[in-house]
């Protein structure tokens, strides 16, 4: 049983890896927008950091749903 709740687990924290490869993109995306509109730089980066952060919260939930598995399953 606690296979698994380890294989469970692993696959909860798996999420870190779809936010880092959001984040990464989005930033990619916003460095070319202030390249080519230097004077929305503002609105730009307020976009971003509201972006970057709804999926870093995706990320954190999964972190959390492995803590909990292991915690009180395991």
């Amino acid at each position: 049983m606690s296979t698994l709740i380890a294989i469970g687990a692993g696959i909860a924290v798996l999420t870190g890896i779809g936010a880092g490869i959001g984040i990464g993109i989005a930033t990619g995306k916003a460095t070319d927008a202030v390249a080519r509109q230097p004077e929305a730089e503002g609105k730009i980066t307020k976009l971003l950091l509201l972006g970057c952060a709804l999926a870093e919260a995706t990320a954190i939930y999964g972190f959390v749903i492995a803590l909990l598995c292991i915690m009180f399953l395991g």
